[in-house]
């Protein structure tokens, strides 16, 4: 594209024929963006040619860290980073990009919003596996001032035996069903032996599915909202409310209580994965966390799901999930004798989900999980403050 005085465009590669009708020189001088794809390795010149000729770099190399990027951020927050597995991953792909924005400008009737060209996740979401409706992606709703659905489903997933009518799983279905944002229970029965008789289940005011499965449809759920629990979790009410409201100002991340974090291992050379109680957290668990409903979900990957899941909403938002705090200290420690239970005392259970963690970032192409150090709590959540300023009003006049 060419601009009267100035190319919006420099694109480099181009054919010895084209090539030799104009100065390469006098082009990148007065192009305003110049593509910098990657060279035989991550890197390339044509960064500090791009910089030299005062054009804004076009990063098209997954993973490539820029030089002198710790005393240089922001210099570089002037340079845009493109994902090079999207529209540039191979002539195929291009091309099928190509032809879809043809059609988006040629059928003006049937063409898609420009939030799905210009606005993360981008053309990954045009291909045909993917909804055409903006309103089924939570990182659309604040600019097309769509509000999320005003209720949730909760999933609790249980593998031990129903033994007692006070186990926790109990306890925690009567609480999550107290709820005024709650619109069903489905509960997961992934244990080896059989399904208690309907009539052992709490008795509550909302449909109680219980379905013999280990993963669920998830486009069979009319909430946009999800509430992903384990049977041992400890949540009063209240606390569930609380974290759904937070989730309602924040429907484009993980809302939850158990955090984790990952860190770079210089020794090993490769991702580490702790459960350090620190100020510092990445990931929130799913054992006790809400999330919007992602439609064709991937099944679950034994002790790693969570994980994916957080790598998969960080790549897409750029931003970490939040952790919410409870009245009293959130329980992790298992209930029985469960082969959940057995698993997360398993020594090999942190380096089985560092394995996990380096391979997803080898499948993302790079580390997209964010750190964070903002907790939410419940401070006054629900508290009658008016009231009781009418019952100590002397309190106001000291």
């Amino acid at each position: 594209m060419l601009m009267k005085h100035k190319q919006q465009f420099m694109v480099m590669g181009m054919t010895k024929v084209t090539f030799e009708r104009y100065d390469y020189r006098e082009m990148l001088y007065n192009s305003t963006f110049c593509l910098v794809p990657r060279g035989r390795r991550l890197g390339s010149f044509r960064f500090l040619e791009a910089l030299q000729a005062a054009c804004v770099p076009v990063m098209l190399s997954n993973g490539w860290e820029l030089p002198f990027s710790e005393k240089s951020s922001t210099e570089y927050g002037q340079a845009v980073i493109g994902d090079e597995r999207r529209y540039y991953s191979g002539i195929t792909r291009a091309s099928s990009q190509e032809e879809e924005i043809i059609q988006d400008r040629v059928m003006l009737h049937t063409s898609r919003s420009n939030l799905m060209w210009n606005s993360l996740p981008g053309g990954l979401f045009t291909l045909p596996q993917y909804s055409t409706y903006l309103g089924d992606f939570p990182f659309y709703y604040a600019k097309l001032g769509v509000k999320p659905y005003t209720k949730f489903t909760a999933i609790v997933h249980v593998v031990s035996p129903l033994v007692s009518q006070s186990q926790p799983v109990m306890k925690l279905l009567l609480s999550v069903a107290k709820s005024q944002y709650c619109a069903q229970v489905i509960v997961l029965w992934n244990c080896d032996k059989p399904l208690p008789a309907k009539h052992r289940w709490p008795v509550t005011s909302i449909p109680v599915i219980v379905i013999e499965a280990v993963s669920l449809p998830y486009d069979t759920i009319p909430t946009d909202a999800v509430l992903s629990l384990d049977e041992d979790t400890v949540l009063s009410t209240t606390e569930v409310d609380f974290a759904f409201t937070v989730w309602q100002s924040f429907p484009d991340r993980i809302v939850g209580y158990p955090a984790r974090s990952h860190f770079w291992d210089g020794n090993k050379e490769r991702w580490g994965y702790t459960s350090k109680w620190t100020n510092d957290y990445s990931m929130v668990l799913t054992g006790a966390a809400i999330y919007h409903n992602l439609r064709n979900m991937v099944d679950q990957m034994s002790n790693c799901e969570d994980i994916l899941m957080n790598f998969l909403v960080s790549s897409v938002s750029k931003l970490p999930p939040i952790k919410v705090t409870q009245k009293k200290q959130y329980k992790e420690t298992m209930m029985g004798q469960s082969s959940r239970a057995s698993r997360w005392a398993d020594p090999d259970h942190f380096a089985q989900r560092q394995t996990c963690m380096n391979k997803f970032a080898s499948w993302f192409g790079s580390m997209p999980l964010v750190h964070s150090q903002m907790r939410l709590d419940p401070v006054l959540f629900k508290d009658q403050v008016s009231i009781l300023r009418k019952k100590y009003r002397d309190i106001e006049r000291l």
